[in-house]
């Protein structure tokens, strides 16, 4: 399966790496392995913000984190890029944490990081599948809903 190709069909522009927002950089590699930085997620190009259990809903979460992981697409295929090859070149999505901004009382956490989940599965197929972590926080950077880390195997 052409990862390029699935994300055409799906009609998804990988957006460019964005600048980082504090002291740190985007990704890192250390042999196969790169690690992304966490991303906030963002609508109409503006941190999406809220809490979930008092503003937003699970629906709206999912939307939110499927938004995370297009942009967390696009850094990693940066990262193919610098080690020479293309999204084609993941043999594996490893791991997902996902942190969302909910009250104490909220715990569809897991439900909100599955927008992300099911992305990546459409378009990574087999490779995609992963180990992932989703945890309730008091607060995210610019009071985002939603923030995600990735860690990809590349070829």
């Amino acid at each position: 399966m052409d990862v390029n190709l699935k994300l055409k069909a799906l009609d998804i522009t990988l957006p460019p790496v964005a600048v980082p927002a504090a002291a740190y950089v985007p990704f890192v590699q250390t042999g196969k392995l790169v690690f992304l930085s966490g991303h906030i997620a963002r609508k109409d190009g503006k941190p999406w913000v809220g809490q979930f259990g008092r503003n937003l809903t699970t629906e709206e979460g999912k939307a939110a984190a499927r938004a995370v992981a297009i942009d967390l697409m696009g850094t990693l295929q940066a990262a193919c890029q610098a080690a020479g090859g293309d999204l084609n070149s993941v043999r594996r999505i490893v791991k997902l944490m996902s942190l969302v901004n909910s009250t104490d009382d909220f715990t569809e956490q897991h439900l909100v990081t599955n927008g992300a989940s099911e992305l990546l599965g459409e378009v990574f197929g087999p490779v995609g599948a992963h180990a992932r972590s989703a945890f309730g926080v008091a607060q995210i950077p610019l009071g985002a809903c939603v923030e995600i880390e990735l860690i990809a195997e590349l070829a």
